[in-house]
């Protein structure tokens, strides 16, 4: 497996990374014992970086990690954890807290459930229009001076965060989308954290499964958020799976999936870019893990930018009030 520097001021890390939002119910009903096998096959291949948030399946998420981790030395993997989202007994989102004492508090849970002494990555999920960025990552800071933390990463958040979030102490990397079908980081973000050497996790490379190759339209299941997400609804879905299979088209002609073209296409735009695959089976994983091996040529890339043009995907990534909450989305 290739090591990644997760910017000048994180570890060494996998070149892609495991998303494990997925094997807690946000995408429908997930199956225990493959979510477990599956995070030890990645761990076996030699994928080192595990990203969960707190409040995936309110704590089910860390759980489930520290389970497949009870037996693995703590050397070979590093854990990102994001905090600050708030939801109540059914779910329901309830907006972020990512004040100083709201940061240690949820810090203390979390290493309870990971039954870790420490956490390699510590990020707020979202920016908390309440508190400054540099409150609260001023308190992360804390934590790394006492041990708790190892590195502090960013999510979701634009240059201008970015820049007083930075001035505080050294940010590792950004977690934020980046895709074939959402490339507004290229604007502003991406300069401002390879200026700074500040590292990109990015998740959503293939769209919540969108353009994976696998998705049609009636594969939403019960409890699947994308059942609410504008780009899976209505006439967007159409335009939209229209350009994976002009994507297809593109991906035959390599020899390769849908999947592995879209991902390598992501692990191609620079040594400082992790994709985090959001695998919650083996064999999804094992087609992830095929996209290190596919080597795009300028003439792949030309065919692959015909096929899905930036701009092209039909509707928002998330619903209103979600997209209203995304400091990255300010313009």
């Amino acid at each position: 497996m290739e090591l990644r520097p997760l910017g000048r001021a994180g570890p060494q890390v996998s070149a892609l990374g495991l998303g494990c939002m997925g094997m807690s119910g946000m995408y429908g009903p997930a199956d225990r014992a493959e979510s477990i096998a599956t995070l030890e096959a990645a761990l076996d291949a030699g994928i080192t970086l595990l990203d969960t948030g707190d409040f995936y399946g309110m704590g089910h998420n860390e759980l489930l990690i520290a389970e497949a981790l009870r037996r693995v030395p703590r050397d070979r993997f590093e854990v990102s954890v994001k905090f600050g989202a708030q939801r109540d007994p059914a779910g329901n989102w309830l907006g972020y807290d990512a004040r100083p004492a709201a940061v240690k508090s949820a810090l203390a849970y979390s290493l309870q459930r990971l039954r870790l002494d420490y956490i390699d990555i510590y990020r707020p999920a979202r920016l908390d229009p309440a508190v400054p960025i540099e409150e609260t990552v001023g308190a992360i800071a804390d934590m790394v001076k006492a041990g708790y933390v190892r590195h502090i990463g960013l999510s979701e958040v634009g240059a201008a965060t970015i820049r007083r979030a930075a001035a505080v102490h050294p940010i590792c990397d950004l977690q934020i989308e980046y895709s074939l079908v959402s490339r507004a980081i290229e604007d502003s973000i991406l300069p401002t954290v390879r200026e700074l050497g500040i590292a990109i996790t990015a998740y959503g490379v293939l769209s919540r499964g969108l353009i994976s190759g696998h998705w049609r339209k009636d594969s939403a299941r019960a409890g699947d958020i994308r059942a609410h997400i504008p780009r899976f609804r209505g006439e967007n879905i159409e335009r939209n799976l229209a350009l994976v299979e002009a994507l297809r088209a593109v991906a035959s002609a390599r020899g390769v999936s849908v999947a592995q073209i879209a991902i390598a296409w992501v692990i191609g735009q620079g040594a400082d870019i992790i994709p985090l695959i959001g695998a919650r089976r083996r064999d999804r994983l094992a087609e992830a893990l095929g996209a290190l091996e596919v080597k795009l040529t300028p003439e792949d890339l030309a065919a692959i930018e015909r096929a899905v043009p930036r701009g092209a995907a039909a509707g928002e990534r998330y619903a209103p009030a979600q997209m209203a909450s995304l400091d990255s989305e300010r313009r």
